[in-house]
């Protein structure tokens, strides 16, 4: 598969593009029905939601099922990290050869997967998780330039309330000034400065086997998940070859896997 040419100026506009139907649904219960078990058993390294933000908060005890084993006094299971080597599911779908005529595209360059980055299974657990606040993914990650973009596989539907990503188009080209972000870097919602941008965020239903490819520099958020079902997704980040990361950085800390043209 190859993006069309209006396809390719949609992303460069927008930041974003959602390919509907793209995963195979087998694929997609496949790893879902893993991950369920690497939730269960909390495998590490796995990242918690009091571990990724000190001011998330637990609200309840009573969720049903499978949910309440991911519980415990380390704290609501935000994500899975490091999944290319965990199994050889994930691994497939990370290095899917339908997938890498499109990347190539948006790169203009070798896809590179890069597993200092996401590599990661996305929870949002029933009335536990927290919203995901406006950021941009770039400004943790050091590299030599901006061309790194995002892969969302939804492996079942995700919507509003259960805290489908949310996006503001065009804003990985824009310019910014410092004091349009806080000090822990995410985009300020009570920015005069930002507060239009804001107001143009745009989402949309997600089906299994949909996903969406999105930007380092997009700036985007989620809402916690409000309903009784946990919300799992997969997302994973690749590079140019060209993009190298910055020595001695957390980006250069895990390895890369580079992909042959296709």
């Amino acid at each position: 598969m190859k993006l069309t040419d209006a396809q390719l100026a949609q992303f460069q506009n927008d930041g974003f593009i959602i390919l509907r139907d793209f995963a195979d649904p087998v694929q997609c219960e496949a790893i879902l029905e893993v991950a369920k078990v690497h939730l269960k058993y909390r495998v590490e390294p796995i990242e918690t939601e009091t571990g990724y933000d000190a001011k998330s908060k637990l609200i309840r005890t009573d969720v049903k099922d499978y949910t309440s084993r991911v519980l415990g006094e380390e704290g609501t299971v935000r994500r899975i990290r490091q999944v290319y080597q965990r199994d050889i599911l994930f691994k497939e779908w990370m290095e899917s050869g339908k997938m890498r005529p499109v990347l190539q595209q948006i790169l203009d360059d070798q896809v590179v997967i890069t597993t200092a980055h996401h590599n990661s299974i996305m929870t949002k657990m029933p009335h536990r998780s927290t919203q995901t606040r406006w950021h941009q993914d770039r400004r943790y990650w050091r590299y030599s330039d901006n061309n790194l973009v995002s892969i969302w596989l939804a492996l079942d539907d995700e919507y509003n309330e259960n805290g489908v990503l949310e996006f503001i188009p065009g804003s990985h080209r824009m310019k910014f000034d410092a004091d349009q972000f806080d000090e822990k870097e995410y985009f300020r919602e009570e920015c005069e400065k930002n507060i239009p941008l804001i107001e143009k965020k745009v989402s949309t239903t997600l089906k299994r086997g949909d996903v969406i490819i999105f930007h380092s520099l997009l700036l985007h958020r989620a809402n916690k998940n409000e309903t009784d079902t946990p919300k799992i997704s997969f997302v994973y980040t690749v590079k140019g070859a060209r993009t190298k990361a910055e020595e001695g950085s957390r980006s250069s800390e895990f390895p890369e896997i580079s992909l042959p043209f296709i």
